[in-house]
């Protein structure tokens, strides 16, 4: 029996929060629409100063759509976005939706090999991808190569008079690549604004249903395979209404959403493509997160709502403690996600800002967010909060999911919510081992519940890294390392970063005669992975600890690794 059946922790819902949500009775589609109707004077989307209207985005979506449709896309293809967060990421986003067709979301600054990996999983027919990434999907080979790419110039967003000025480096490591100047594109690959340019799609063409296909946004399990999160227009339509109804106050056509974590990531992409779309909110968008650029926006349109993770929260506050918290102080609502979040950063936060920050739970499988500290004075920092509005949880014994843990007792927790997702794209038996038949997502986290329903976590079954608010296989930086002809044997872990999140950390067992070199092994790294796979930390050591069966003990190299750096 389910200890937690009668949701203790309605009691602390912040005032006027709903036990229910409705169910949802439309995709994004016709959500998108509806905000172009109710709000088509406001802004939408403010990029480096420009100012798109709700109007003008429905426009550019409508004139997307009818471009796509030209180059054959039809209800159920896969499309392919590789873009940081700019105008047409959007328009994108909801032009593939509008024809019933599926959003891959991938993340621009990925590798080759990693791109190439999903690619080959989702076969999407359609590419639309920036310009300084064009000709790594167009070298694909023929099989794995979308039959069309689409090529982005960020700077056509921009305001006249910095097209081809502005220099944003949004990975230091690759500066020729980060540039927002104008590139030739690969041979074969067609612009954006003449894919997009345009008659808009006939109103009349088919739209999409609540229960089709909108996303498959791709998550790293502890085998390193990519796997594709099928979500439908439901599943992430009901989570942005769960996000509406969790935050009392929120004012529709007047709020100032900033845009700083990826709309390619889950978190970026509920909180900023639908939650703040769906109010008439003004979305700023940041192709990267940079102190400076957030305060330069700040004193043009200051932010009321900031989804973000703890060490942006905590570079931000540590800026308006030197410079002033003027442009911070207008922020009333934060929601930090992906990683744990420290007191102190929420200590530091709501004293320059005047506003309140809590901490919220959740996973791509289920949309993302399934629990959420209260919006009120009955917020506990430390905890992950409590269940979402139509949201279940049980607390299970890890190796027999059947079996429901006492309440106070620490197992795994499960959720079953309109969130949860359908499945992995065309991997059945993961799917099998994640989504039980009752429709209960094991989510891999050991949590202890409270009497009065708050949720902590206490360890994860899954050995995922989070970092920066991404996830890393510790078998795909293994794998790499392993590479090297100078390198053994290979752990990898995450280490406890003061501000939040992660730290990617490496011990490795070298070959006889080999010099330790931890520079030379980063570099090889970056080879194969991008910048926040690298591990930061690398450590020779003599032998790694195993088990009986030769399966290196990663909990030990943890602690082992911990105890060094207590100890530097």
């Amino acid at each position: 029996m389910n200890p937690y059946e009668h949701r203790p922790w309605l009691a602390h819902y912040a005032e006027e929060v709903p036990h229910e949500i409705e169910q949802p009775t439309q995709t994004l589609a016709d959500m998108i629409d509806d905000a172009v109707a109710r709000f088509g004077g406001r802004t939408a989307l403010e990029f480096f100063g420009a100012e798109t209207s709700y109007r003008e985005l429905g426009s550019q979506i409508a004139r997307a759509a009818e471009g796509l449709r030209r180059l054959g896309v039809r209800a159920g293809d896969r499309v392919a976005l590789v873009l940081p967060n700019c105008p047409q990421h959007v328009a994108a986003f909801y032009a593939v939706l509008r024809l019933g067709a599926i959003v891959v979301e991938h993340n621009p600054l990925y590798t080759p090999p990693e791109l190439r990996h999903q690619f080959e999983d989702h076969e999407a027919k359609v590419a639309v991808v920036w310009d300084a990434v064009a000709d790594t999907v167009a070298d694909f080979p023929r099989d794995i190569r979308p039959a069309h790419l689409i090529a982005v110039d960020l700077t056509r967003a921009l305001p006249f008079g910095k097209r081809m000025a502005l220099r944003l480096p949004i990975r230091k490591a690759r500066a020729s690549r980060a540039a927002l100047t104008t590139k030739p594109t690969a041979r074969g690959v067609a612009a954006w604004e003449k894919v997009a340019g345009g008659r808009p799609i006939s109103k009349r063409h088919p739209r999409p249903g609540l229960d089709d296909i909108a996303l498959l946004q791709y998550t790293s399990g502890t085998t390193g395979t990519p796997k594709g999160a099928v979500l439908t227009h439901r599943n992430l339509r009901a989570n942005a209404m769960q996000g509406r109804a969790w935050v009392p106050g929120l004012r529709e056509g007047d709020e100032v959403f900033y845009g700083v974590l990826p709309l390619f990531h889950a978190y970026g992409m509920t909180l900023c493509l639908t939650f703040a779309m769906s109010l008439g909110a003004r979305l700023v968008l940041f192709p990267k997160f940079d102190v400076d650029l957030v305060f330069a926006a700040a004193k043009h349109s200051p932010p009321t709502f900031l989804p973000a993770v703890p060490p942006i929260y905590d570079a931000l506050a540590r800026a308006a403690e030197q410079r002033g918290t003027a442009p911070l102080r207008g922020i009333r609502f934060a929601i930090s996600g992906a990683m744990s979040l420290p007191e102190a950063t929420v200590e530091r936060w709501e004293t320059v800002t005047g506003g309140l920050l809590v901490e919220g739970y959740g996973m791509t499988e289920s949309s993302p967010v399934a629990l959420g500290n209260p919006m009120g004075p009955t917020r506990r920092p430390g905890t992950v909060g409590v269940p979402f509005p139509s949201t279940e949880i049980r607390v299970v014994d890890p190796e027999h999911p059947d079996d429901d843990r006492p309440a106070g007792e620490a197992g795994e927790l499960l959720i079953r919510g309109p969130q949860v997702f359908q499945g992995y794209w065309r991997r059945p038996t993961e799917t099998a081992e994640t989504l039980l038949p009752d429709g209960w997502l094991r989510t891999g986290d050991i949590v202890r519940v409270a009497d009065d329903g708050f949720v902590s976590v206490v360890d994860r079954v899954k050995e995922l890294i989070i970092t920066g608010g991404f996830n890393v296989s510790p078998s795909e930086v293994e794998g790499a390392l392993l590479r090297h002809p100078d390198v053994r044997g290979a752990a990898v872990v995450g280490l406890p970063r003061s501000a939040g999140g992660e730290e990617v950390a490496a011990a490795v067992e070298l070959r006889e005669g080999a010099v330790f070199d931890a520079e030379v092994l980063r570099d090889f790294c970056r080879e194969s992975l991008t910048a926040y796979k690298v591990p930061r930390r690398i450590t020779p050591v003599d032998e790694l600890p195993r088990s009986l069966i030769g399966k290196v003990l990663r909990r030990q190299v943890r602690e082992r690794l911990l105890e060094e750096r207590a100890a530097s």
